[in-house]
């Protein structure tokens, strides 16, 4: 903890965002300086000596390279002849039509030119031959020789390359790579053959890159502003990865060979990084994409004084450090644009946002290896955005769901990134910090390999891949230090619940809008945590990605979500959205991570929802009932700004093999089959994609049961239980699969081939008087529930029409009485009860425990106890084997029995008194 406080003070005590970062006053002038150093030559012969995994690496490395340099000697051209180039029209000229190529044509240059790929997306009828079966000097009227994928034996064809997808990338990135190895072979060893190979492929691609124009838009649309020289995005310049490396290594050898040309490579490397500073997105993971590929043609190239227009080394990296254009932001604009200095979170989904850090934190390592330049020092947001991604996970270590998100574990790259900049800059306290944290996360970090399969056969293993040296005398970190009890970040409209780390046992709330980048058109989504599992998950992305129509109409749009629909059309646009819901009220405030877990948390969070304007309230809580035991409450208010509400669907979606529903009583609804909850009456397509669909007309209260068959037999539940309403209908269905978890691997079923558990609860007319209110818990057959019975209650007040009472009485004897209500100026009494709050809980007395908790009030009055405040404040007030604690965010008063205590703001657990 002590740790944590340290870097949290270090964090907060400088100024997060870097305005404008000096360049380094010297930089290397000699090459390699991209992967490595001159000096690395000794220290990867050293590494070879010492590791097997390095001489395993090194040996795999050379006997690939040694068949093609023996095949060249009998035939010089073998390897290069087979790159895609327009080997006879000398085409200048590219022309697509939106996201397919069209043609090429114009001037024929003095030597081939690089072939353009055939479509943005991978489909394709025709695939890449295999290297051997590639047809020499292949162009044929502008078509290429591929294989016919439909066709036994995948015979060759003469084909328009748009049918080939991005195969001719393929085969020039294989081609470009083998150079790449030979080129670094020829550095370690000196040995010509292999410089021989290497240059022959260099000399022939850039020679052909820097006599091609860049394409042409024949549609004039938004791809004209994508595409790369030789992909139709920018990001997918992946050719240029590849040849940097190539020329770095091969430098001294191609300045004495083929002097003549290095001013046509230089201009090509800059025609490449031109056109990526162009075109391409800036607000998003486009951006750092981009910049790594200006960075390491900066890095490549010589100072600006070595060229007559003045652009080389300097420029291109001042560029991506502080330079912006319209389609290219610089680094520390980006960083001012998408972190939350508050907490330090991404502006786009987990899965994206987890993608940015990890690119930021290897410009860190280039920064550090390549310039000996601190960036985390120029941008300490680096830090803190590292710092803060563990707030992502779930209890099982997987990370939140929302959005363009496929769940996994969180990658650990960034904070292995972290450790490496405060070794190499000299910050302990930072390099304590993310040592404990990665252990944490991955037990294994920085042990010796003892097996050498495990590592790469290619020459990043060497640099960017080599074993981490950790600080054995920094023991592994506790995942409840780097976590918040409750984590708002407003930019991605994202909130969180917990009330520990424990997989099995620990709940969790992961409450989104849609705020930032590639994020779905969901209203308050949530999804809940239970017994190992994301057990009420996110639904994904669909088969295709954002490409699909399965993501157009269903996996983007309400009910796909766990949240509610109005009038069947509740939408908006997804991707870059920007509809987020307001943080009323929340318990205990945001924090930093390392905080106490309390036995009662909640927030309030309001929303209105633009396509039918609807007002939208959702009040989630956590109440913990027992070390291992625990529920969730669900209280969501919907009605239309101007009235004339049809109805409102309330989805939850569930993992697992059966779902029951029945009254909350035992007995049977009598669902009956129905076509209701459809496209059909102009709602939206994401109704057709339910289907094996019941339903029950019925005002009363309901019970659902999700069942998950675990191989072992402890089968997982989730339990639902929902006041009933007058006007309403409760579904059951089957929806699409669950394709955000279809990756997951350890799932105890297939989810890719089992259909989600669906319920759906539809409210006609408005339902803000009728909110739906709902109490979930998690279970087991080894844990089975510890609820006996929910049921519900009205105010005294006959004039709180929108007021929600839930009674939860478990087998433990401890009943809670739950209060929600819309406006926490007013006052509701029930029985001896009477608050004056969003949210309040009260609990009876049991084996000397007692619970109350005021939420966003100024009263709560219970049998003996008295809160009273002058202010809306949050106040958990226990009683813990005879002895009163209390948690204030503001100042009260407690009266219990006679005694009476002013309390100040405490952000702990405080002792009162013992009774």
């Amino acid at each position: 903890m002590k740790r944590i406080g340290l870097l949290v003070c270090f964090l907060t005590s400088l100024s997060l965002y870097a305005q404008h970062i000096p360049l380094p006053t010297s930089m290397p002038q000699n090459h390699p300086r991209v992967l490595t150093t001159p000096d690395g030559k000794k220290e990867t012969w050293a590494l070879i000596q010492k590791e097997t995994w390095a001489k395993e690496v090194f040996d795999g490395l050379k006997q690939r390279i040694d068949t093609y340099t023996q095949r060249t000697e009998k035939e010089p051209d073998w390897l290069l002849s087979r790159l895609a180039m327009y080997w006879k029209s000398h085409a200048t000229d590219v022309y697509i039509k939106g996201e397919n190529f069209d043609h090429a044509g114009g001037a024929k240059a003095p030597a081939p030119t690089v072939r353009y790929t055939g479509t943005r997306g991978t489909t394709a009828t025709h695939g890449r031959p295999k290297l051997e079966d590639v047809v020499p000097y292949d162009d044929s009227d502008g078509n290429v020789t591929f294989c016919n994928n439909a066709l036994p034996g995948r015979p060759l064809e003469i084909v328009h390359p748009a049918k080939t997808g991005r195969n001719i990338e393929s085969l020039n990135c294989e081609i470009l790579g083998i150079a790449r190895d030979a080129a670094f072979l020829y550095w370690m060893t000196g040995e010509k053959q292999y410089a021989t190979l290497a240059a022959n492929v260099f000399d022939t691609y850039m020679t052909g890159i820097y006599y091609r124009n860049i394409p042409v838009d024949l549609n004039h649309g938004h791809q004209q502003t994508l595409v790369g020289m030789t992909s139709f995005e920018v990001i997918h310049e992946d050719a240029l990865h590849i040849i940097v490396p190539l020329y770095d290594f091969l430098y001294d050898y191609l300045k004495v060979n083929y002097s003549a040309q290095m001013n046509i490579y230089a201009d090509a490397f800059k025609k490449w990084a031109d056109n990526i500073i162009a075109n391409g997105v800036p607000h998003n993971n486009w951006d750092l994409l981009q910049a790594h590929y200006i960075m390491n043609v900066g890095l490549v190239l010589e100072d600006n004084k070595q060229y007559a227009d003045g652009k080389g080394r300097e420029y291109y990296i001042d560029y991506v450090l502080n330079q912006s254009s319209i389609r290219q932001w610089s680094l520390s604009k980006l960083a001012n644009y998408g972190f939350d200095s508050q907490t330090g979170i991404w502006a786009e989904c987990p899965g994206y946002s987890s993608v940015v850090i990890n690119d930021y934190a290897n410009f860190v390592n280039i920064f550090d290896r390549n310039l000996q330049y601190d960036l985390v020092k120029a941008m300490p947001i680096l830090a803190k955005a590292v710092a803060t991604t563990p707030q992502y996970l779930f209890p099982n270590r997987m990370i939140c769901g929302f959005g363009d998100t496929h769940p996994t574990y969180l990658k650990s790259n960034f904070f292995i990134r972290m450790v490496q900049n405060a070794q190499m800059n000299g910050k302990k306290e930072q390099e304590k910090y993310f040592t404990a944290l990665l252990k944490c996360l991955d037990p294994k970090a920085g042990q010796s390999m003892d097996e050498p399969q495990s590592v790469r056969v290619s020459v990043n293993s060497f640099f960017d891949e080599k074993p981490l040296v950790l600080d054995p005398s920094v023991q592994a970190g506790n995942l409840e230090a780097y976590v918040s009890p409750l984590f708002y970040a407003p930019n991605v409209s994202w909130l969180v619940q917990r009330n520990g780390m424990n997989p099995r046992h620990s709940l969790m709330i992961s409450l989104n809008g849609s705020e930032g980048n590639h994020m779905h058109a969901n209203g308050i989504s949530m999804e809940l945590y239970g017994k190992g599992y994301v057990l009420g998950p996110d639904a994904g992305i669909g088969l295709s990605l954002y490409s699909g129509l399965d993501y157009a109409e269903y996996y983007s749009q309400f009910p796909s979500h766990n949240t509610v629909c109005v009038d069947g059309i509740s939408s908006y646009p997804v991707m870059k959205s920007n509809h987020a819901f307001d943080l009323q009220s929340c318990f205990p405030a945001s924090a930093e991570p390392g905080k106490e877990f309390a036995s009662v948390t909640y927030s309030n969070v309001a929303f209105r929802e633009p396509e039918s304007r609807a007002d939208q309230t959702r009040m989630m809580s956590i109440v913990t009932t027992a070390a291992d035991a625990g529920y969730y409450v669900d209280v969501f208010r919907s009605r239309k700004e101007r009235g004339g509400d049809k109805m409102h669907d309330y989805f939850y979606h569930n993992l697992g093999q059966t779902l029951t529903l029945t009254a909350a009583d035992g007995s049977d609804l009598n669902l009956q089959p129905t076509e209701e909850l459809a496209f059909a009456g102009a709602h939206l397509y994401a109704y057709s994609y339910l289907y094996d669909k019941k339903m029950a007309a019925t005002g009363k209260d309901v019970k659902a049961t999700f069942r998950m068959t675990m191989k072992e037999g402890d089968d997982i539940s989730m339990n639902l239980w929902m006041k009933g309403e007058p006007e309403r209908e409760v579904f059951t269905a089957l929806a699409p699969m669950t394709e955000g978890l279809s990756r997951t691997p350890g799932m105890p079923y297939n989810i890719k081939e089992q259909p989600t558990l669906t319920f759906v609860a539809r409210q006609h007319g408005e339902a803000w008087n009728r909110p739906f209110v709902a109490i979930y818990e998690p279970s087991s057959v080894k844990e089975p529930s510890s609820i006996r019975k929910v049921s519900y209650f009205d105010a005294s007040e006959q004039t709180l029409t929108d007021f929600a009472g839930i009674c939860v009485e478990n087998k433990s004897g401890r009943i809670d009485h739950i209060f929600s209500l819309s406006d926490c100026s007013k006052t509701v009494t029930y029985q001896d009860m009477q608050v004056r709050a969003d949210y309040a809980l009260v609990s009876n007395e049991y084996a000397e425990n007692r619970t109350l908790f005021l939420g966003n009030g100024t009263l709560l009055k219970a049998s003996g106890v008295n809160i009273l405040a002058d202010k809306a404040t949050n106040v958990l007030l226990e009683k813990k084997n005879g002895e009163w604690y209390v948690t204030s965010s503001a100042p009260c008063t407690v009266v219990i029995g006679k005694k009476k205590v002013h309390v100040g703001t405490t952000v702990h657990s405080t002792l009162l008194f013992i009774q």
